[in-house]
């Protein structure tokens, strides 16, 4: 059975670097998840950034969605997965879908939600098979204002339970701030 340590923290908390020094210290192989996709300027430069902060000889796997199908041919058992983030995936999720979020029914936003756990039960499954360490980094964005808008208000609360549920299979949970990670479970 796999063992499933959860970062979170909020924008510049930290939890990436924190992730990414858990996963040096398996001293084992690491494959990194990367869940962004480059569809700007900024987006290329900050996924430039990561790239260059992750040692060479991490194995790169880029998806957001299917871990079940992307992790499937991983036998290596002295390995750790690092998947950063939990955000990006349900951001990439939710943009799949052609609705006008500014008027978007509570149902065409539940069965996106539940499109989305479908993902996380996935992803939570193969943790389970697999006699490896996973690292799951997620934002905690639902600690400042209420967001004006429909998108984000929707975002913010499918991210919070998601976060809650990967929290609560989780074996570890960190929370970054400043720089400073907490150990909250």
């Amino acid at each position: 059975m796999g063992r499933l340590v959860f970062v979170t923290g909020g924008a510049r908390s930290g939890k990436s670097s924190f992730a990414e020094k858990i996963a040096k210290g398996c001293e084992c192989d690491v494959v990194y998840i990367a869940t962004s996709i480059p569809f700007d300027d900024e987006m290329r430069a900050r996924i430039k950034k990561h790239i260059e902060r992750r040692p060479s000889n991490w194995k790169t796997i880029e998806a957001y969605k299917d871990m079940d199908k992307h992790l499937e041919n991983e036998k290596n058992e002295n390995v750790v997965f690092l998947l950063d983030c939990i955000t990006i995936m349900i951001t990439n999720i939710m943009l799949e879908y052609s609705i006008d979020w500014d008027v978007a029914t509570d149902r065409e936003i539940d069965c996106i939600e539940v499109a989305i756990n479908l993902e996380m039960e996935k992803l939570l499954k193969i943790i389970k098979e697999k006699n490896a360490t996973f690292i799951l980094v997620t934002n905690e964005i639902g600690m400042g204002i209420v967001p004006e808008s429909r998108l984000p208000r929707a975002f913010r609360d499918i991210a919070g339970r998601i976060n809650q549920f990967i929290a609560k299979a989780s074996d570890e949970v960190y929370l970054c701030v400043s720089g400073i990670p907490v150990k909250i479970k």
